[in-house]
């Protein structure tokens, strides 16, 4: 594994890009993506980001689409078929617009790529904060409504460590409530210091509910820290 900062991003809107405009109208899923970086011969004003690093300007994407017959007016080049599955190349300039491209020009090629159902997953790494910083506010600034799903640190060769970033905002408040509770009471804590009954007593709420809101933390929060994108 590469060191740096891998990245989870995720698009509601099949309109975000045309190959998840393409899995929305043949019902399929498209995960079978690969994406090359072409680097530019010379740099002007926009080819560089914020912090004065040179970008390049353009990428190409392949991708197979597994439907019946190749869909008709795909905005990319029919490469081959082969029985129901269909190889499309698209090449990406600076006027297609949409989230490959903006990572092809910070030279952060999608490691991992699922359009279905109208929506789009985004693996991507970046080489450190900054980088990451740049290229997450520029997709939000093209693409409203960018959902960062996930933050994982990669190791570096000679680094045991692998940090997993917690999103604590995809717990609600009450959920985050019974959490905190729970583990300032010593719920948590072997021997415990204080059992469901009293944690839900110290929340104002019956034993069941304390259960339900502190399962369905956990199960959010252990998501994060097995990336199964739950």
């Amino acid at each position: 594994m590469s060191s740096g900062i891998r990245a989870t991003v995720v698009f509601s809107s099949p309109d975000v890009c045309p190959i998840v405009q393409i899995s929305a109208a043949t019902d399929s899923v498209i995960d079978n993506v690969s994406t090359s970086v072409a680097s530019c011969s010379s740099f002007d004003s926009n080819s560089r980001d914020a912090g004065g690093a040179s970008r390049v300007t353009g990428s190409v994407t392949e991708f197979v689409v597994d439907a019946d017959s190749p869909p008709e007016d795909v905005p990319a080049e029919l490469v081959f078929s082969y029985g129901d599955k269909h190889l499309y190349r698209l090449a990406h300039d600076g006027t297609v617009g949409c989230p490959c491209e903006c990572l092809g020009e910070f030279g952060c090629p999608p490691h991992r790529y699922v359009a279905r159902h109208g929506t789009l997953e985004l693996v991507f790494h970046a080489a450190d904060y900054d980088q990451l910083q740049t290229v997450i506010g520029e997709l939000r600034e093209r693409f409203p409504g960018t959902d960062i799903r996930r933050l994982v640190r990669s190791p570096s060769e000679d680094a045991e460590s692998d940090t997993v970033f917690v999103d604590r905002g995809r717990l609600t408040d009450r959920q985050l409530e019974v959490l905190r509770t729970a583990y300032e009471k010593g719920y948590f804590d072997r021997p415990r210091r204080a059992n469901a009954t009293e944690i839900a007593a110290e929340l104002g709420i019956n034993q069941s509910t304390f259960s339900e809101h502190l399962v369905a933390a956990q199960t959010k929060l252990l998501a994060d820290v097995f990336e199964d994108g739950t």
